[in-house]
């Protein structure tokens, strides 16, 4: 009766290892449990049927944890659960396209280095190389960096 329940636990450990590894990433329920029941097989093997029966275990268990995680990566469960769909779509970058160096517009949204700008008609995500800028403010395009379209404070002319 008690490899049984020796046993028992082992293969509850295992199957709960392999969820935690493969299924629910990270420290959770299934790897605790998995922890515990390996730990009290163990325990429970040693404190019973001695140190020879313990020592046993404790290899048995061990080989038993490396030999499942390599056979389980080994075979096909794995492809048959991976993700193997590529993402093809892409985002809708027109208005920023029709944006040219030199253009003039105004910024919708308070420009704290980052915000929201009606140039051309279009409203683009802007970047400020001014710092804060106020919305309502006239602004104009400095240059355009690696998609971010870069604005200033439109100077005041006098005449």
């Amino acid at each position: 009766m008690d490899i049984l329940i020796i046993i028992g636990l082992i293969v509850a450990g295992i199957i709960l290892f392999l969820i935690e590894i493969f299924v629910i990433p990270g420290i959770s329920f299934a790897g605790v449990g998995a922890f515990i029941c390996l730990i009290y097989a163990n325990y429970f093997a040693f404190s019973n049927l001695g140190n020879t029966a313990g020592f046993i275990t404790l290899a048995a268990s061990a080989i038993a944890c490396v030999s499942t995680l390599i056979l389980f990566m080994k075979s096909k469960t794995l492809d048959k659960i991976a993700l193997k769909k590529n993402i093809t779509s892409t985002v809708d970058n027109e208005a920023e396209l029709s944006v040219k160096v030199g253009d003039t517009g105004i910024s919708v949204t308070r420009l704290a280095l980052i915000g929201m700008a009606e140039i051309n008609g279009h409203h683009v995500e802007v970047k400020s190389v001014d710092g804060f800028i106020e919305e309502k403010t006239p602004i104009i395009v400095n240059r355009i960096a690696h998609g971010a379209i870069l604005v200033e404070r439109q100077k005041q002319t006098t005449i």
